[in-house]
């Protein structure tokens, strides 16, 4: 299977290929039973959960217009994966995200949808880990998701209203929500540093035993508005936010380091959908546009950065063109806790431990997006959507070339059967059934066809 044509790398990285790592004196192998690695000391896990931002974004992609330099620390240390994707709005991504689950499966189809969920049918993160001795936190953004976090079992939360939430200028900024009590966003109180608070306050507060949070920053979902940062004839607040973002991930990894905490955690970066429409033009990679934006089924709805960091483990610099796709964090979180998963319920994820652990493992051959009754599976060279139409995604994400039906190219008929198998493997029509307007952001009567 070929990669990918274009080429996002910056920077010299060099690749350290790790059969096996000692942490805390224990052996963490991703071959080992997970029942094994649950004898070891666990690592923490913080997955960092992005608003609106794409690979255009994030320098170490090559954005053309901001830096990051925290986040691009992150990658040199790390390893930086260059086909990771996600359904391209935040309810469904989100969904995904926290279930391992395709939104057919769970209903979240469009991002009122997402709402209906029910804990009593969906089974999110938390409660699996909590499972394996975790103790669990959401901070920041619960979005279209349903209830509160406490619902779907996670110990401790802070929530607000919507998205984008940063002064309490905003209507929906005016309070917010700790474990069910009501507080106040006080004047010059900015929403991201209170959620920073409260995330050092979770971890020196529970530094002797695991914990997994989940970390669902504010930035740079629109309301674009100065940080405290900026500076009053500031000309780009946009760019403002997404340095404000970066730093507050520099602050995350000193705080780890002041607690003694950075050489047991994993951090995990990642962006729920793609750059939203305002700002996408300007979301270039050497001095080009992505085809697509937040909301579209496009490239630039759904690939997303995704960077991993764990100190001792992780290949230095390393990056990895194997598809990864947002189901994939259940099975893998899963599988670093000693977490069991349910043997009952499908979960279409398969973990990528492997990789984080400098080893092959088992890559994806292809990967599937969905937003309202529109859906595709794509591998690193095709891509074949609900209407059948097949395009050649050599020149992706700048440009996705339509490949007429009749092609008797063999590469193209051999395209078109593998990823037809997938669908079909999969078959997206025999589970909930959006009813929506078709974009994905609203809901109509949702019914289950029976499978």
């Amino acid at each position: 299977m070929k990669t990918l044509k274009y080429n996002l790398s910056s920077g010299n990285f060099r690749s350290i290929a790790i059969s096996s790592i000692t942490l805390a004196g224990a052996l963490v192998n991703p071959s080992v039973s997970n029942a094994q690695q649950s004898q070891a000391r666990k690592p923490n896990i913080i997955f960092i959960l992005a608003d609106d931002l794409g690979i255009g974004d994030v320098r170490c992609y090559g954005a053309d217009n901001y830096r990051t330099p925290n986040i691009d620390k992150l990658a040199s240390q790390g390893i930086r994966f260059i086909n990771a994707y996600t359904a391209p709005l935040s309810g469904p991504s989100r969904a995904t995200i926290l279930t391992g689950r395709h939104v057919f499966r769970t209903g979240a189809t469009n991002q009122d949808a997402t709402g209906l969920m029910k804990p009593s049918e969906e089974i999110m993160m938390p409660t699996y880990l909590k499972k394996a001795g975790y103790i669990t936190a959401s901070i920041g953004k619960w979005g279209q998701l349903p209830l509160n976090p406490s619902d779907f079992g996670f110990d401790h939360y802070l929530k607000f209203q919507g998205s984008g939430i940063y002064w309490n200028t905003q209507q929906k900024g005016k309070t917010y929500l700790v474990d069910g009590k009501l507080k106040d966003l006080k004047d010059n109180e900015y929403m991201p540093d209170m959620m920073h608070k409260d995330l050092v306050d979770f971890m020196a507060k529970h530094k002797d035993q695991p914990f997994y949070i989940y970390y669902s920053l504010s930035h740079v979902h629109a309301e674009i508005l100065p940080t405290p940062d900026s500076k009053a004839d500031s000309k780009d607040i946009y760019a403002d936010n997404i340095s404000y973002m970066d730093k507050l991930v520099g602050k995350l990894v000193a705080e780890l380091e002041k607690l003694k905490l950075a050489d047991n955690t994993i951090l995990v970066f990642f962006g729920d959908n793609g750059t939203a429409a305002g700002h996408a033009a300007r979301a270039t990679i050497g001095g080009r546009r992505l085809i697509g934006q937040k909301g579209t089924m496009l490239e630039g709805g759904s690939l997303e950065p995704l960077i991993v960091y764990w100190p001792g483990v992780t290949p230095i610099g390393k990056i990895s063109h194997d598809l990864i796709s947002a189901v994939d964090f259940v099975p893998t979180f899963a599988e670093i806790a000693g977490a069991d998963l349910p043997k009952d319920k499908i979960i279409d994820g398969q973990s990528f431990n492997a990789q984080i652990h400098g080893q092959k493992g088992n890559p994806r051959s292809s990967i599937f997006v969905q937003l309202a009754n529109n859906y595709y599976v794509r591998n690193s060279d095709w891509k074949l959507n609900q209407s059948g139409e097949l395009f050649d995604m050599s020149k992706a994400p700048f440009e996705e070339i339509p490949v007429p039906a009749d092609t008797k190219n063999p590469d193209v008929v051999a395209a078109r059967k593998s990823l037809q198998a997938d669908l079909d493997r999969l078959n997206p029509a025999g589970g909930y059934v959006d009813t929506g307007d078709g974009t994905g952001r609203h809901v109509g009567k949702i019914r289950k066809v029976k499978k």
